[in-house]
């Protein structure tokens, strides 16, 4: 839909642009049409069963410019995507949306809004510069530290004849109750410190069907053999306390509160009693490290084992410093390349970021509240720590920008279904059809550029000329006069942007 719309896009001062868009009478139309049809499905009319009246009556029943502005204010966001397509431009924070009057029925719709664009960068030097490198290494403790992980994933639970300890496993039985919010006036101390609770009030069943992390991974509250691990950090807060030092046979009864934030609402801060019954004790026996342990994981000797780790280890290595490497080669450009980032981007770019934590953290059942206030940090520090990150990644941008232009980087479509062919795997389509239905979607050129970008990263990483590390920072602390210029320029430019004034909102703002 994006070809329906016409654009004019004018630069403004502090990397911001307006763009002008017009979108043709027809599909205004078929949007006042479309809005038509879906309220008629709720609009009751004599002679018209529900949901069947027709859009011209809905349009002549409500009047159009009701209609229209319903419309409109649907498909605005929708118009506003369209819109970034066919003007190219990418964009930084929210817009401001100037949407004017709207239009007669035959007559064009027009808008426009503003937005931060990412900047533009003038490239030094980006083929052959130096990188500091270091060598791959692989210390002893690290070796030792998988050791030991293989000596835990083979670890055996053997009958303890004493009292449970941390790093012990129980097997228990347990049941538990709620307890009333009634008939508290009686409370007596009870175990570990904690007040003898009021009234109790058992599980409902349709608690008892829903299963709760009580004791983390098999959460029921009444359960037979449970086996738990003590000093895991899995159980709720005095579960744990409430079992050291139980023997087999013995029974206790723990008294706790459910935190806060508990994943179910309805039991979160809720104060509850378990009955206990310890059944055995158990404690982990790990295998000595010896040729028999190199046998369980697949090799003749301990010699063999050890050295498949330190080869692990050092493939991994080499791994991370690839994308250290990769990325202070990046920086390297940046630094030869002139780049001019306004306040308000970088506080737009924070945002952006800080968004999409947010939008992470929702899926694992955080709020934007409970967030805060784990950290203990409010909204504005949390933005104000961001912002370096913010305006680095801007940097990085413009420039891999820039050399995708200077270079005529431009991926085709062998290179597009190339990249997308891991996804197509896992859809288990032929990379062809996903292509396709990408393309249909308008999402091809949002691909093109993010593996262009990539193929700039490669070629800057690839020219890189890497340096012992020990060397590349004495080039960093030796003092230049460009150094200097350099420094003062970023200073001055830091000073500029704390003197900004800080900018509103936009008046709308699309969902993406």
């Amino acid at each position: 839909m994006a070809g329906a719309l016409s654009t004019t896009v004018t630069e403004l001062p502090e990397s911001r642009v307006r763009v002008q868009v017009r979108v043709p009478a027809s599909e205004v139309e078929r949007s006042v049409e479309g809005k038509a049809r879906q309220l008629g499905r709720e609009l009751k009319l004599p002679g018209f069963r529900r949901g069947k009246v027709p859009a011209p009556l809905v349009i002549q029943r409500i009047g159009r410019e009701a209609v229209l502005e319903e419309a409109v204010r649907d498909t605005l966001s929708s118009w506003y995507v369209d819109a970034l397509e066919s003007s190219g431009i990418v964009p930084v924070g929210d817009p401001d949306v100037d949407l004017g009057e709207l239009p007669p029925r035959g007559e064009e719709l027009e808008f426009s809004f503003e937005i931060g664009v990412l900047p533009r960068a003038t490239l030094g030097e980006y083929r052959g510069l130096e990188v500091g490198r270091p060598e791959p290494e692989v210390e002893e403790e690290a070796v030792a530290r998988e050791l030991e992980a293989v000596r835990e994933r083979l670890a055996r639970l053997e009958t303890a004849e004493r009292p449970a300890q941390a790093g012990d496993f129980v097997v228990i039985d347990y049941t538990g109750e709620l307890v009333g919010e009634s008939d508290r006036s009686r409370e007596t101390p009870a175990f570990g410190g904690h007040p003898r609770f009021g009234q109790r009030e058992p599980f409902a069943d349709g608690d008892r069907s829903r299963e709760t992390r009580a004791f983390g991974a098999n959460p029921r509250f009444d359960q037979r053999d449970q086996l738990v691990e003590l000093g895991s950090g899995n159980l709720i807060r005095g579960l744990e306390e409430g079992l050291a030092g139980a023997a087999a046979g013995e029974r206790r009864t723990i008294e706790l509160t459910f935190p806060e934030d508990y994943e179910r609402t309805d039991l979160a801060a809720r104060e509850a009693v378990f009955e206990v019954t310890v059944k055995e004790v158990k404690r982990k026996e790990l295998p000595e490290v010896d040729d028999d342990l190199a046998i369980d994981m697949g090799f003749d000797t301990v010699v063999e084992l050890r050295e498949d780790i330190r080869r692990r280890l050092a493939e991994a290595e080499e791994r991370r410093l690839e994308g250290v490497f990769r990325e202070a080669a990046l920086d390297a450009v940046v630094e030869n390349a002139q780049v001019e980032v306004p306040a308000a981007l970088i506080a737009a770019r924070a945002r952006e970021m800080w968004e999409r934590v947010l939008h992470s953290l929702s899926h694992q059942g955080i709020s934007r509240e409970v967030y805060l206030q784990l950290t203990d940090r409010s909204e504005q520090e949390i933005l104000a720590d961001t912002a370096p990150a913010a305006e680095r990644a801007l940097r990085r941008e413009a420039v891999l920008t820039a050399v995708v232009a200077a270079e005529g980087i431009e991926p085709g479509e062998p290179e597009l279904l190339e990249a997308i062919r891991p996804a197509a795997e896992r859809e288990e389509l032929p990379a062809e059809q996903l292509l396709a239905r990408l393309r249909d979607a308008g999402r091809v050129e949002e691909i093109r550029e993010d593996l262009a970008a990539r193929q700039a990263m490669d070629l800057i990483a690839s020219a890189a000329k890497p340096i012992p590390i020990e060397q590349a920072r004495a080039r960093e602390e030796l003092w230049t006069p460009e150094k200097e210029r350099a420094e003062r320029a970023r200073e001055d430019q830091a000073q500029e942007r704390a003197a900004a004034p800080a900018q509103g909102g936009g008046l709308w703002t699309p969902d993406r």
